[in-house]
């Protein structure tokens, strides 16, 4: 067989790269077509921004999907914002979020992976397992920051210490963080703490679960693995479940 197997490897790595940077490329168009295109006016894509740049994407990819999601690019309007409910193996409630041009296409594949995997809700709902809210995570190069006085001048009304193992866009050696918000407070947030040293990775509406279900690990392995099929998918813009 050879060395035929790295060629496959690095077909598989170049893959994932395309799909991330689709991923960023249309937060990024949804961003400033939900709140403007100047970034430093609208928190959520400041931070889509420098995901982008982290990930190595192109300037005039970048300008080019801020114009497009403000209006200027001929089809902004074109994505449509889907969200559905349902259930990951052994009872966890999940909440999919969706950006799509074509919503027929897209129902029909998540609900294929979900009859694979999970369960998709019915008439009922799970929004109210989940407290919908602001969510900034952010890093300081002091390690000895402290985080209550921080999120109190922010605005937050919780905080918990964030680390790179729970989200690689924090980086090792530095304090990381998780504030969570009033719906309407993310950009007051966000900007009062890019304002005093720190640096935010994200700003946005999210789902935070009130419960988690007991699991073991192959229970928890089996729910990653579905887990990960829903991120998997070009139009998933985000997963948010109840497992820790």
């Amino acid at each position: 067989m050879g060395r035929q197997w790295l060629h496959a490897k690095r077909a598989i790595v170049n893959l994932k790269k395309g799909q991330v940077t689709q991923k960023l490329v249309k937060e990024i168009t949804v961003a400033a077509k939900l709140g403007g295109g100047d970034p430093e006016g609208n928190a959520r894509l400041f931070a889509a921004v420098e995901k982008a740049k982290k990930a190595s994407v192109t300037r005039d990819v970048i300008e080019r999907a801020i114009k497009k999601g403000a209006g200027g690019g001929g089809d902004g309007a074109s994505l449509e914002h889907v969200v559905y409910e349902g259930y990951a193996p052994h009872k966890v409630p999940v909440i999919v979020e969706v950006m799509t041009d074509n919503h027929n296409r897209s129902a029909g594949e998540i609900r294929v992976l979900f009859k694979e995997g999970g369960t998709l809700g019915g008439a009922g709902s799970n929004k109210f397992l989940f407290d919908h809210a602001g969510i900034v995570e952010a890093h300081h190069a002091d390690t000895k920051v402290d985080l209550e006085a921080a999120a109190i001048e922010a605005g937050a009304n919780e905080f918990e210490a964030l680390t790179h193992a729970q989200n690689d866009d924090i980086p090792e050696g530095a304090a990381g963080a998780r504030f969570l918000t009033d719906r309407t407070g993310v950009h007051a947030a966000a900007t009062w703490l890019k304002q005093n040293g720190w640096s935010v990775v994200t700003a946005e509406l999210g789902y935070i679960a009130k419960m988690f279900p007991e699991l073991n690990e192959t229970q928890r392995g089996e729910v990653g693995e579905f887990l990960q099929s829903l991120e998997d998918h070009d139009d998933v813009q985000r997963v948010w479940a109840a497992v820790k």
